[in-house]
């Protein structure tokens, strides 16, 4: 599948990262914050199930759900 990355500065440096099935807009619920592009078109296998480079878990779990995957919040 193919996916687009976008991510938002956090605290201390680092990254949130939200991704969403390619040409797919950003969901309204997470339109609000200032999301800014990392990855267009990103290739990742079907099954894949984690992102460990963006901090995303149950990635298929999540866009089956959500219709997007997000950033475990620590």
């Amino acid at each position: 599948m193919r996916l687009d990355i976008y991510r938002r500065a956090e605290s201390d440096g680092k990254f949130s990262y939200l991704v969403v099935p390619e040409s797919r807009n950003i969901p309204e619920e997470a339109t609000n914050t200032d999301w800014e592009v990392e990855a267009r078109a990103f290739e990742v296998d079907d099954n894949a199930e984690q992102l460990p480079d963006y901090d995303i878990d149950n990635l298929n779990g999540q866009l089956s759900e959500k219709g997007y995957a997000m950033t475990a919040l620590h």
